[in-house]
């Protein structure tokens, strides 16, 4: 798999730094109230499993599956639910944890969505942001790192299902996802 990596972009000591900070935050945040956490598979696993041991409160989770990509690179702007939640979720705090936000596209549908069924609050943790990709605006209210445009996998991101195991962020040689 290494030798399909053209550089590492953020490295598992940062990862593990940024998650612990983000933890903390959410933490002073939600004090005193009900908060689920919506893992987006299969891309925020990784970072949802350690964000929640950072976490000092009760919470709930639950997973949705939503897919805009197939398997290519790029957004395909539809966006179908492949798994719902099993939690009821109105009244209660939700926060939506995602792998990468890039077009915005995918988060403004499932915003809306557990907006529809009367959540007290919807907000978004993302591990990273492609603000170059944007196509919509978005409100991230919690953010791990904003990355430049280039495609990259590890820590629970894939191309093509593989490098999820990768213990860092990585760009993926372009020669690998292009022939």
């Amino acid at each position: 798999m290494e030798r399909d990596i053209q550089e590492i972009l953020i490295d598992a000591n940062q990862l593990k730094a940024k998650v612990k900070e983000l933890g903390q935050r959410i933490t002073a945040d939600y004090k005193g109230k009900n908060l689920l956490m919506v893992c987006v598979l299969k891309g925020g696993i990784t970072f949802m499993a350690d964000l929640i041991r950072e976490i000092n409160l009760p919470i709930e989770i639950d997973f949705m599956a939503v897919s805009s990509y197939g398997a290519s690179t790029h957004s395909s702007g539809v966006v179908r639910i492949l798994k719902d939640l099993e939690t009821g979720i109105e009244g209660k705090h939700v926060l939506i944890v995602e792998d990468i936000i890039d077009t915005g596209l995918t988060l403004k549908y499932l915003v809306e969505n557990l907006k529809a069924r009367k959540a007290a609050s919807v907000k978004i943790c993302t591990l990273l942001e492609k603000p170059a990709r944007r196509r919509i605006d978005i409100n991230i209210d919690y953010c791990g790192f904003t990355i430049p445009d280039k495609f990259v996998v590890g820590y629970g991101l894939d191309y093509n299902e593989k490098y999820r195991n990768l213990p860092y962020i990585a760009v993926l040689k372009p020669e690998v996802y292009s022939s």
